[in-house]
């Protein structure tokens, strides 16, 4: 089953929203990895993509960039924070990333549900089926 494709302005809300789920929980990253702004560039990335200042490639770069960094942390919630930032990026190159971004920041809170609903309180309802999958 293919993916039914994406308007382009919820493809940018989406990002969006991604960027606010990894935003959400960068701390857990920041924290033991302050000298590392590889997550938090990512997250940025995304949200420049989505207002139309950078290309998909881009907003690649920064995505890769923050997986190297969720490679390079020992701890779980750090490692799920910098992997939500690099889904937030890559939601440029393809929609679908969007709810790997908000289920790794899930997974790097002691509470997911309670950040489940964090998240979905901020994604229009007509986007929470793209958002899920």
């Amino acid at each position: 089953m293919t993916a039914k494709p994406v308007a382009d302005n919820d493809h940018q809300i989406l990002a969006l929203w991604a960027a606010d789920c990894a935003e959400h929980v960068i701390h857990h990253f920041e924290a033991l990895q302050a000298g590392d702004a590889r997550p938090r560039q990512a997250i940025e990335a995304a949200r420049a993509w989505a207002r139309g200042e950078i290309r998909c490639g881009a907003a690649r770069t920064a995505a890769i960039a923050a997986h190297a960094a969720a490679r390079g942390a020992d701890e779980g919630p750090a490692r799920a924070a910098a992997r939500a930032a690099g889904h937030a990026a890559g939601t440029a190159h393809m929609a679908a990333h969007a709810r790997h971004a908000a289920a790794y920041a899930a997974t790097a809170t002691p509470v997911p549900a309670g950040e489940r609903d964090w998240q979905f309180g901020r994604l229009p309802e007509r986007l929470r089926p793209a958002a899920l999958g």
